[in-house]
């Protein structure tokens, strides 16, 4: 997992790991992210994976501490906000070699981490100062529309008004300009794409359909969802309306029989199989009741179940199951032939906006269904029949609902099976970073903006507090630690500028210095306008995402530091009758 880097074994392993596993997410960064080849060497299965959670996804980090924290960390990062996870894992691994260098400069610990906490929170508020509003956002753009729209108003503004048939006056009349509309979507999402312009373009359509709908309505991702298509060129990936899930060849024959007619639903939420049961009814390994010895075998237990839940479905007449998790293929098939359709991983949004316009209430287990759970004014439709390129027939349809007219379905589609996956993952990504900055009504301006600011007003930090200025702080190392952050993000942007143009890493650092000694020699106080080309009507062409950002570091930071506390306590010992003091631990 960590190649062929070398690991020192007798100070601080964790941050260590920590450097090097974030690195092979370096990839990952940019516009242009590169697609990585695994492969597992005992099964010969492959994937490709393009992003930081994908890779990790693929890897073996159940076997190191360190791998499954980062991994969670990740995961539980991406679960929220589906962008800026490869931004938190390389700050994880910058941030680690910044604690390892003033380790190395025999630093002590307590002051690497107040240091390290001052200069991130600093850059924090950075951010906060730096975030656009919509109004001035599109400040730029209204202008335009006003004055065009007040020069074609001008020109039929004064004009000749007859008063009788023997005078004329020249009268202005008062016309009134119209204001502009809000920005739609469309001038959001091109600023936020960041060089996925196909994902970003089934955003706009998405956005567009849901205002058709419902008019003087924002975008709402909760109401989307995604259908991956495989054999297909990607040059038909869309968006339609409603809910589009696909089925293989047994599915296709029920969905057949019940198309265009009222269907009975019911809806699951976990997955759909005889060993399902939710976090807070997980079984501990090992731990048996004598209830459970009842001596019959694991898969008499599953056709036990199996029955009880199909004479529970026929009992209701039930045509159609939705489920959020996965579904058992033995449930799947044993329902196809009672003609029963069951559908599984639906998003859980879409599930709990499907059942409240169907009038039905959710179950996590399908044994307590009953005539209560049954929602009605659902249809489906055959929306179209594929082969995918191993001749297997696959049929997509479309589930509608009478009140939930905002669902639509992003189609995913590639000749390539492995790409599918990424490509889901970048329309998300998208989608996402939409969704939050409508939800901040604010963004920061991108392009590595607020990161050159950190750097800049960082070194400045660091400069006046140095101890040779004759200026005691409290924490004397403050200035050799506010460098070596700057450091960090100096290396983030020249890794995402090398990804994005092509360059080498070094020519990429080089420039990127270049442009801060531009900078920093214009004026010693320094704002986001100064960063671009034209300081007098900055156009904000790239825009990131506030609370994105601001939780990608404080994330970064504290998987860094718990990492760090964790190695300390390692190489320190746990003395309890110190706690008191905390002379000798750093409590998080």
């Amino acid at each position: 997992m960590l190649g062929s880097t070398i690991i020192n074994q007798r100070q601080h392993v964790g941050l260590q790991k920590l450097s090097a596993l974030a690195a092979v997410a370096h990839s990952t960064l940019g516009p242009h992210k590169k697609y990585k080849f695994i492969q597992d060497e005992a099964t010969g299965d492959s994937v490709l994976a393009s992003s930081c959670l994908r890779i990790l996804d693929n890897l073996d980090v159940a076997t190191c501490s360190v791998g499954q924290l980062v991994h969670e960390t990740i995961r539980a990062h991406h679960e929220i906000y589906h962008t800026g996870s490869g931004c938190l894992l390389f700050f994880a691994g910058a941030w680690s070699q910044t604690a390892l260098s003033c380790l190395h400069q025999g630093i002590p610990a307590m002051h690497v981490v107040a240091a390290m906490i001052e200069g991130i929170e600093f850059c924090m508020d950075l951010c906060k100062k730096s975030n656009i509003s919509f109004n001035k956002l599109f400040a730029l753009t209204w202008n335009h529309e006003k004055e065009a729209l007040m020069d074609s108003k001008v020109c039929r503004g004064r004009r000749q008004v007859k008063l009788s048939r023997h005078f004329y006056n020249t009268k202005t009349e008062s016309i009134p300009v119209q204001e502009p509309r809000l920005p739609d979507v469309a001038h959001l999402a091109n600023r936020l794409s960041h060089g996925c312009d196909d994902g970003m373009h089934l955003v706009i359509q998405a956005s567009q359909i849901q205002l058709k709908a419902t008019p003087n309505s924002a975008f709402d991702v909760t109401k989307v969802t995604t259908c991956m298509l495989p054999g297909l060129s990607e040059d038909l990936a869309h968006v339609v309306p409603g809910c589009v899930v696909l089925l293989n060849a047994e599915q296709t024959s029920v969905a057949h029989h019940m198309k265009d007619k009222p269907l009975n639903v019911v809806f699951i939420l976990g997955d759909l199989s005889h060993t399902y049961r939710h976090l807070g009814l997980k079984k501990h390994a090992g731990v048996k009741h004598v209830s459970d010895q009842s001596g019959l075998s694991d898969l008499s237990k599953e056709e036990e179940w199996m029955e009880k839940v199909l004479r529970l479905l026929l009992q209701l007449q039930v045509d159609l199951v939705m489920v959020s998790g996965l579904v058992n293929e033995l449930v799947i098939q044993r329902c196809s032939q009672r003609r029963i359709l069951v559908v599984g991983k639906v998003r859980m949004f879409i599930l709990k906006e499907m059942a409240n316009a169907a009038g039905a209430i959710m179950v996590t287990y399908a044994t307590q269904l009953s005539k209560h759970c049954v929602g009605k004014n659902i249809q489906v439709s055959i929306w179209k029949e594929i082969y995918c390129h191993e001749g297997t027939p696959l049929t997509a349809v479309r589930v509608n609902v009478t009140g939930c007219t905002r669902f639509v379905t992003a189609v995913i589609t590639s000749p390539v099976n492995g790409k599918l996956q990424a490509l889901e993952d970048r329309f998300w990504a998208c989608a996402y970073r939409v969704h939050h900055a409508l939800k901040d009504k604010a963004v920061l301006p991108g392009a590595g903006t607020v990161e050159m600011l950190c750097i800049l007003h960082l070194k400045k930090k660091a400069e006046v507090q140095n101890p040779r200025n004759g200026i005691s702080a409290s924490n004397p190392y403050i200035s050799i630690v506010f460098n070596l952050l700057a450091d960090s993000f100096t290396e983030y942007l020249s890794t995402v500028m090398a990804n994005s143009t092509g360059i080498s890493h070094v020519n990429a650092r080089t420039a990127l210095n270049q442009k801060l000694q531009d900078i920093n020699g214009i004026s010693a106080e320094f704002s986001p306008l100064m960063l671009d080309s034209d300081e007098s009507a900055p156009s904000y062409k790239v825009v990131d995402n506030f609370t994105v950002k601001q939780e990608s570091w404080r994330r970064a930071l504290d998987l860094v530091l718990l990492v760090f506390q964790t190695d300390a306590e390692i190489i320190t010992g746990v003395d309890k009758s110190k706690h008191d003091s905390q002379t000798d631990l750093m409590f998080l």
